[in-house]
């Protein structure tokens, strides 16, 4: 058994960056270990945002990995989101690592997986996690037909996943950029 995290969500609307997580930890699939989580990371002095789904152990060695790899690259999202799927895809040990990130600056947002995948969606909206689904609908809902700002979209996004995700709660945490 091991310790999942799970539902995380990034909306760019109006040139404004926002990345939302709810707080839930199960335990195999039948047990809730923790109710207020952090999944969600500011980094490069607010430049960058990033949110896990997965493993947290797991997650918590990709986020090291990728700000050292923003680091390496002057915190170029792109180019160290690239630097990162590779390492991760070809890495012995990296490679059976379970989660997944979603990374944004102000011009991207990228989801990164262990399989070489860096997917930047068409519409500023992307989500991870169990909930994930549930959390990208309601997001590309509210985005056209409210005039809800992008750390609005993201809160409300987690809250309707979390009415349908047994795996998602309604402890939200919300992160915007600041730069």
């Amino acid at each position: 058994m091991s310790f999942q995290a799970t539902t995380i969500v990034a909306v760019r609307k109006d040139g404004k960056t926002a990345i939302a997580g709810d707080g839930q930890v199960t335990f195999g699939q039948n047990t809730i270990m923790k109710h207020s989580a952090v999944k969600l990371r500011s980094l490069a002095d607010g430049a960058i945002l990033a949110g896990f789904a997965g493993s947290a152990a797991d997650a918590f060695t990709l986020f090291e990995k990728f700000e050292s790899k923003l680091k390496d690259h002057s915190n170029q999202l792109v180019r160290a989101a690239v630097e990162l799927a590779k390492e991760w895809r070809s890495d012995r040990i990296l490679r059976r690592l379970e989660a997944l990130l979603v990374v944004a600056d102000a011009g991207h947002i990228l989801v990164i997986s262990g399989s070489g995948d860096i997917i930047e969606p068409d519409d500023g909206i992307t989500a991870i996690g169990s909930g994930g689904p549930y959390a990208m609908a309601a997001a590309r809902a509210l985005a056209v037909h409210s005039d809800l700002s992008a750390a609005e979209i993201a809160r409300e996004a987690i809250l309707i996943a979390a009415d349908i995700c047994v795996y998602t709660n309604k402890n939200v945490a919300v992160l915007e950029l600041t730069k």
